[in-house]
């Protein structure tokens, strides 16, 4: 992967893991992501009205991927509920890049050199140590932070196809499947109602601003990530996403005060060693 296109996906990470943060420390997630999830289609929908029309050989992986990204909306919701984001959050996305490397070989044809296979490895098992040291996980907090990893995986793919085939339209490929987020807020609206997503606006204008910034953000973070599918390999690209997780160590430390072991560091440091060698 070239250094240039290493740096922007390290921004992007840095922005993932702001809005994983900015999701954990509201009180009602599923509210939340339903907020964030609102600002997200907004931008989508004028996306929509102001890029080319996807080419009709992306179709079917917009429509997937949309899809997939509801579900993982939903499993990162409950991911949250069952652990803090020091542990639900590496364990998803620590899972995610190896699943991603041999998804992108057995669908996409996709060969990496030993340097990035030593990378992937060093960042995925870096962030499983992050998440695992030192703490007694339940069996259902692993069984949902491996569910979201899984879906993580899932859409990854789908979309590293589908850019590919989008006959250059990043951007185009990336609205259409954002507008799918609209289905958050009917979701919601089906579970609870619609007075449940309304009054926290007046009631909690603060937490509301806050879940809109992290849809924001969230698009943004991904729209890089989508972008650099284009041209590299999607386990490479994964991986170095996945050193966001450093960053929610440092986010849960200085702004959620969550306790950060010597072990945990040194594994942010084998984490980043990983990030090297893909970049190399």
């Amino acid at each position: 992967m070239l250094s240039y296109t290493g740096g922007i996906v390290l921004f992007a990470a840095l922005l993932h893991a702001s809005w994983n943060a900015m999701l954990h420390g509201n009180r009602d997630r599923f509210l939340s992501m339903t907020w964030m999830s609102i600002a997200i289609a907004v931008v989508a929908t004028f996306g929509v009205l102001s890029t080319p029309w996807p080419a009709s050989a992306a179709w079917p992986y917009i429509v997937a991927s949309g899809l997939v990204h509801i579900f993982y909306n939903v499993s990162l919701v409950r991911s949250y509920r069952r652990s803090d984001l020091a542990l639900a959050y590496p364990i998803a996305r620590g899972s995610s890049p190896l699943l991603v490397t041999l998804g992108a070989a057995l669908f996409a044809h996709e060969a990496i050199g030993p340097l990035h296979v030593l990378g992937i490895v060093m960042i995925s098992g870096g962030i499983i140590a992050i998440a695992l040291q030192g703490r007694c996980v339940s069996r259902a907090g692993a069984l949902a932070a491996l569910t979201t990893g899984a879906t993580i995986a899932l859409y990854t793919v789908i979309d590293g196809i589908g850019v590919r085939v989008s006959n250059g339209q990043p951007l185009s490929y990336t609205a259409w499947m954002f507008l799918f987020y609209w289905a958050m807020p009917l979701l919601f609206v089906t579970a609870r109602g619609f007075a449940p997503l309304w009054t926290p606006v007046r009631a909690e204008p603060l937490s509301i601003a806050s879940s809109l910034a992290g849809g924001l953000v969230s698009i943004a973070a991904y729209g890089i990530v989508i972008w650099a599918l284009q041209s590299g390999a999607m386990g490479a690209v994964s991986a170095l996403r996945e050193t966001s997780v450093v960053f929610a160590v440092l986010i849960g430390r200085l702004f959620l005060r969550e306790a950060v072991s010597g072990t945990r560091w040194l594994a942010c440091v084998v984490v980043a060693a990983g990030a090297v060698c893909l970049g190399l």
